[in-house]
């Protein structure tokens, strides 16, 4: 079949070629990129303070909780001003907070440090660590949530 304003025949769906689509780097590359580069520099920093402050076995694992809770306070500051204040390019938020952050906070290692105390004979330092880091995590976001708010809203009335 032919189309009004073409000598061409319209060829069958199946024996189309499909249409080509953008390149997963071309789209997603950058932001995969930001994330790792930013995760990267996280995780040293993290390494950098478990080398710095290391926990002995059985203690209280306190470079852990306070690199988690201190990041988390960044977490909070972070998305006010990214979201509230600065219209940030949008590798901004993949690299800093989902790589940095996201590198330099580490529930994972929380989790492994209660099981490793539980299984070490020390179930209510495990169970102490547990309740601290969460609450003081949730605590330091929404400090820094709340201060930086106050702050803004300070800044615009003077």
């Amino acid at each position: 079949m032919t189309t009004p304003h073409s000598d061409t025949v319209d060829e069958p769906a199946e024996l189309r070629a499909p249409a080509r689509r953008p390149s997963v780097w071309r789209g997603q590359g950058p932001a995969v990129v930001a994330v790792s580069v930013g995760g990267a520099i996280g995780a040293s920093a993290r390494y950098g303070a478990s080398l710095l402050w290391p926990t002995h076995t059985g203690g209280f694992p306190w470079t852990t909780f306070w690199v988690n809770v201190v990041g988390c306070f960044v977490i909070g500051v972070f998305m006010v001003v990214i979201t509230e204040v600065w219209a940030a390019h949008r590798l901004v938020r993949p690299f800093f907070g989902t790589g940095v952050l996201g590198g330099f906070t580490t529930f994972s290692t929380y989790a492994v440090d209660i099981q490793r105390l539980v299984d070490t004979g020390h179930p209510r330092t495990g169970l102490a660590y547990l309740a601290a880091t969460l609450v003081a995590a949730l605590a330091a976001v929404w400090l820094a949530v709340t201060a930086v708010r106050r702050v803004l809203a300070w800044r615009r009335r003077r």
